[in-house]
This record gives C-alpha cells, sequence and structure tokens, in this order.
C-alpha cells in the first residue's frame, strides 16, 4: 500500500493544487509543501478551470454580502422610522413642498415625475392640508415618444384624481432635451394643482399658510 507522501507525490504530478491534495489525503498544506516542494508544478484541466471560476466567486459572494447588508440597513431605517404620525406627515409634506412645490406664484403646485413622491403629496394635501378631491387638478407633460392617453391614467391611478379633473396633456417638443431623459418618463411628469372652486381657504389663503408654515420652520432651524 502506497504511503501518504507517495500518493501526494502522484497527484501533484498530475496538476493537482495543495487545496485538492489537502481534502483528498487528510494532509496538512505544511506537510504538503515539505513533501512537494521540488516537485515541478503544471496545473491540470480542472484546477485551471477552478482558478478562473475563482473570480466569479468571489464577485457572486461579494455581490450576496453587499446585498444582505443593504438588506439590514433597509430594515434598520425602517425600523428607526416606524409609523408616522400626522405631525410626522405634516413635516414630511412640508419638506417636499420645499423642494417641489410652486413657492413664487400663489398657487398651490408640486411637480414630480417621481410616482412615490406624487402619492406623498396627495397625501399631505388630503390629509394635512385638507384638500376634497373636487379641488384637485392634474396636468401632464409628456415627450413625443409618450402616449398621453396612457399617460393620464397612469398619473389617475396615482393621484386617485378623476381624468376629468385632467388637463389637456402638454407634450414637449423641445429639441434640446436629452434622448436618454425621454425614455426614463414613459408617463412625463405630474403637475398636481389645487383649485379653490369658490371656497377661498384652498386658493391663496391655503399657499399663503404653506409658506408660512416653511418660514417658521427656517426660523426653527436657525434658532
Amino acid at each position: 500500500m502506497r504511503s501518504f507522501k507517495d500518493r501526494a507525490l502522484d497527484l501533484r504530478r498530475r496538476g493537482w493544487s495543495y487545496n485538492v491534495i489537502s481534502q483528498r489525503l487528510g494532509v496538512g498544506k505544511g506537510t504538503l509543501s515539505a513533501w512537494l516542494r521540488e516537485v515541478p508544478y503544471t496545473p491540470n484541466q480542472a484546477v485551471i478551470a477552478r482558478i478562473r471560476a475563482g473570480p466569479a466567486k468571489a464577485a457572486v459572494m461579494k455581490q450576496r454580502v453587499r446585498f444582505q447588508q443593504i438588506l439590514a440597513l433597509k430594515a434598520q431605517g425602517q425600523k428607526e422610522i416606524g409609523q408616522l404620525s400626522e405631525r410626522d406627515l405634516l413635516l414630511l409634506g412640508l419638506g417636499l413642498y420645499m423642494g417641489e412645490g410652486s413657492k413664487l406664484y400663489e398657487e398651490v403646485r408640486i411637480v414630480n415625475s417621481d410616482p412615490q413622491i406624487i402619492r406623498v403629496a396627495m397625501q399631505w394635501l388630503r390629509r394635512s392640508c385638507g384638500i376634497p378631491r373636487r379641488n384637485f387638478v392634474v396636468a401632464v407633460h409628456v415627450y413625443p415618444d409618450s402616449s398621453p392617453g396612457a399617460s393620464v391614467r397612469y398619473w389617475a391611478r396615482i393621484t386617485g384624481v378623476p381624468r376629468g379633473q385632467f388637463e389637456r396633456v402638454q407634450v414637449d417638443r423641445r429639441l434640446d432635451k436629452s434622448n436618454r431623459k425621454r425614455r426614463r418618463l414613459p408617463y412625463g411628469t405630474a403637475h398636481v394643482k389645487v383649485y379653490s372652486r369658490g371656497d377661498h381657504r384652498f386658493g391663496v389663503a391655503l399657499h399663503r399658510r404653506i409658506i408660512g408654515w416653511i418660514e417658521a420652520a427656517y426660523k426653527n432651524l436657525r434658532a
């Protein structure tokens, strides 16, 4: 019966790596190094294939670790937020209006192409500002490669505003717009507006209240 050393020498001459030989014989790599250091080594095809696959496997493992980290951090963030109170929603929507709302002209208007942003805006306008559904008007701006009808149906579903309260779709035909941006906005941009409909609370007065909220927030941050 051949000794472990003889079997190790044979495997090495056949092009097997220390890892494979150690696994097959149960011999430590330190011992193999002493036995095989003078044996010329040319990896066989199976070892070469494993070497080539190594970077791919490492990339897959790295991706898995990154994915798990993303999930863990998202779960942590969701736990930290918890349930939103009505005041939380008021301040969340106010921050949204600071970035996406009309401030120069005395009309309440929020513009965005992100459906999640528009959903938050609608919740804020309805719950925090008390806007009835009939006071909403939505204007949709699209690029020539978008379907006006499909865009209106899409934003009607996102906003919950009846299609009868949508203005005529505006098609942006400017030649200086990026083609990449066109392809990324298949349903265009939603302009959510609030009209008074005879109730002064939801016209200029509401816009001025919102501006007052914004100014109060700025003052508090400077304090």
